[in-house]
């Protein structure tokens, strides 16, 4: 079998925004719903995968559970915000479901926690699901339960927004019970029940009371082998919004249920955590939080302490854009999560295992991310849902920490007066610079920043980082400042680009008439604005700067481009651009929007890519390809930067179900033939995006970052954001093409 053409590098991504979404297998693999998908964490490796769909409820699913009856058969139970709970069954002979709470106790026993305060208990008896009991005690919704067997006996633990975990012992009555002949002992009242003949009684063991908001996750340590025996450990990890975890479990002693560790963030800002799981060994725990990032510890054997650690991060809504920077050692993305972040693979001495990481947040802003370009190795310009774009430069501490995580000597990435780093005001939107020697408590407490003190301050604290950092630091230690606002659109932005000089900015903003439809150009080294390129009736989706940097291409919503040529930029650096060439709805060669567009990098051909699911390319002012039907909607497209080993033109064309497909494209003097487009290479189901491609980008130098030697340049990577929440890197032999 061939190898694949592309081979995925890198996935980032982060779980959903919803409780118990996270479960961590026996055999290692972290599995957690990503928008529509799931993912395998292994901690590298990430795989989507979906086994089987099952369809039924009408209302969102918010539980699942499954227990194995036999080595060929599954059962598998969802409860539904429907107010149901389906049983599915499922065999070896027509394909297995992937992994409400069950256990086995001689027959299936069910257990439901409800918006009713109480925890139902279900048994199957003659093939249906009658319910056993009902438990109460609870004050609120009941958020979560597991189950756990130990010498015989079942263990369920539940959890509730009234802030408290309730455990309870589920076991076998014995025929005969003996006559207490002391004085009278203190003993839990009992719940007793029978079971095909068989008398079982439920008890209250404890009540666990240490959280100061709802508890939203439970999770038994899994069982241990020692020697030839499983065990099951008395230790129960709980999550809750309070931003807090703790690991609870009986003294030796008294037996009593005490507290053994708690770990967390104190102040911040997040919302809490969501759920919580632990690692087969014990030796880990996890905790995924309202924004869907995961946090790990791990505990050190030597020590004995909980310690955080190095663990995948992701945007928790759209990915809309990303950029590599000039160099090529990192990417930026930007999302509908309203943040942008910094990806680079993380190089540890000794150790030839390169993996990419999330190591700053340049921006967290209160609207919807929409478009970013690069103005530098340190340098960016972003735009949201607003009428402002805002222009960023990286601070001392991320340059330092950028330069320790990639192992790039220092002295080639620092200039001169940079700002140590950045804090936001509250309730405000600019990151304000923080210099060395600056107290940012006092900074924070004087001008602008002089709010109420119900208003909490995100406070800069420097870090000397040698490894990615934490959420934490993420949310508050590795922001940009901002170094300039841009004013000039009338609406919210849509889509910015670039020259190759970084001198100049092209931006532009949604638009239902022609007169907010205009490009603006702005200077970089003066951040006015230069230029106004009216041409388009609707919004502008996508411009690119050819690689010469002498036209800018344009593409609309109206199914029209335009290409505009620069002036004589060796006599001026601000040259002006003019309209050199576009379509009209009489010329135009594309029927719906267009999408994408992009430059070859010899500067000679332009493609664009639209809904029509065509991709064609251009020459100057004629077509001179034949026109590719890709087969679905292409809302992206980019040009590889070096050339395939026949000298063929290589393309990456991104759909709206989520493939990413390559074409090889020689120029031919038969169009009529199709004979100029061939495919070479196509994303497997695990690879593709879910949902819509918004953006391709390749890597502006040969080879895949981090790694080093000759034969590096027999290879190309490629970046793709999409609609899933997902951003990828894909490794790509350009020499076997």
């Amino acid at each position: 079998m061939a190898a694949p053409v592309m081979d995925t590098c890198h996935v980032s991504c982060c779980a959903n925004r919803t409780p118990n979404v996270v479960s961590w297998g026996r055999g290692g693999l972290i599995a957690f719903g990503t928008c529509n998908s799931v993912a395998l964490y292994n901690p590298q490796v990430l795989i989507f995968t979906a086994c089987a769909v099952c369809l039924g409820h009408s209302g969102p699913v918010c539980a699942v559970d499954g227990l194995s009856l036999s080595s060929s058969q599954l059962l598998v139970a969802s409860a539904s915000s429907d107010s149901t709970v389906k049983l599915w069954t499922s065999s070896s002979d027509t394909g297995t479901i992937g992994s409400v709470i069950i256990t086995s106790l001689a027959v299936p026993v069910l257990a439901c926690g409800g918006d009713d305060s109480r925890v139902h208990l279900y048994v199957q008896l003659n093939g249906q699901f009658q319910r056993l009991l009902t438990l109460s005690g609870h004050e609120d919704w009941v958020r979560c339960v597991e189950w756990a067997t130990k010498d015989g006996e079942l263990w369920l633990a539940s959890c509730s927004q009234d802030c408290l975990i309730r455990v309870w012992r589920l076991f076998a009555k014995a025929a005969t019970e003996p006559v207490q002949q002391t004085d009278a002992v203190l003993k839990m009242k009992e719940n007793v029940f029978q079971v095909s003949g068989d008398e079982f009684a439920v008890t209250l063991e404890t009540v666990l009371a240490g959280h100061e908001n709802w508890v939203y996750g439970i999770h038994w340590q899994p069982p241990c082998v020692k020697g030839d025996s499983v065990e099951q450990p008395l230790k129960l990890l709980s999550a809750s919004v309070d931003k807090t975890m703790i690991l609870w479990g009986p003294e030796e002693d008294s037996g009593m249920w005490v507290e053994l560790v708690r770990v967390g963030e104190v102040g911040g800002n997040t919302l809490g955590f969501y759920g919580c799981q632990m690692s087969p060994d014990g030796f880990m725990i996890l905790a995924h939080a309202f924004h869907g990032a995961l946090h790990l510890w791990h505990c050190d054997s030597n020590q004995g302490e909980w310690r955080p650690s190095v663990v995948i991060s992701g945007h928790f809504n759209a990915v809309q854009d990303l950029s590599w920077d000039p160099e090529g050692d990192f990417i930026i993305t930007v999302g509908s999560d309203q943040t942008t972040r910094l990806f680079t693979p993380w190089t540890r001495n000794g150790r030839s295992e390169i993996t990419w990481h999330e190591i700053s947040r340049p921006q967290i802003h209160g609207y919807d991310m929409q478009c970013l370009t690069m103005v530098g190795r340190f340098q960016f310009v972003s735009g949201a849902d607003e009428k402002v774009l805002r222009v960023f430069k990286a601070p001392r501490n991320f340059v330092e920490s950028f330069a320790n995580i990639s192992c790039t000597p220092l002295e080639k990435l620092l200039g001169s007066d940079l700002p140590e780093g950045a804090s936001t005001p509250a309730l405000g939107l600019s990151n304000k610079a923080v210099f060395q020697g600056m107290n940012p408590l006092n900074s924070l407490a004087t001008g602008e920043f002089a709010l109420s003190n119900q208003y909490k301050e995100s406070y800069f604290q420097p870090l000397k980082l040698t490894e990615p950092p934490t959420e934490d630091d993420l949310l508050q230690n590795t922001l940009w400042p901002e170094v300039q606002k841009l004013y000039g659109h009338g609406f919210e932005m849509f889509c910015l680009a670039s020259d190759s000089e970084r001198t100049v900015v092209a931006s532009a903003c949604k638009a239902s008439k022609s007169e907010h439809a205009a490009i603006l150009l702005w200077s970089t080294t003066s951040w006015k604005q230069l230029q106004s390129l009216p041409c388009h009736s609707l919004t502008v989706t996508q411009m690119a700067f050819s690689p010469n940097g002498r036209l800018l291409l344009a593409v609309s919503r109206d199914r029209t481009w335009s290409l505009w040529r620069r002036g004589n930029p060796d006599t001026d650096t601000e040259a002006s651009f003019s309209l050199y060439a576009n379509t009209s709805k009489d010329t135009a060669v594309h029927t719906r929007i267009i999408w994408s567009c992009d430059w070859s990098s010899d500067s000679k051909y332009f493609v664009t890519s639209s809904r029509d699911k065509k991709v064609g390319l251009g020459e100057s002012v004629t077509p001179c390809s034949s026109v590719l039907d890709v087969g679905d909607s292409a809302t992206a497209v980019s040009i590889c930067p070096y050339l395939c080993s026949d000298q063929s033109y290589l393309l990456a064309v991104g759909l709206e179900n989520g493939k990413i497909v390559l074409y090889k494209w020689r120029p031919s003097e038969d169009l009529s033939s199709g004979s100029d487009w061939s495919r070479c290479g196509e994303t497997d189901a695990c690879q593709s995006h879910t949902l819509t491609v918004k953006r391709l980008r390749w890597r502006p130098r040969p080879g895949r970052a981090g790694h080093g030697g000759n034969e590096e340049r027999a290879w190309v990577q490629l970046a793709s954001a999409g609609a899933d929440h997902v951003v990828k890197i894909f490794n790509i032999k350009i020499s076997a093409l």
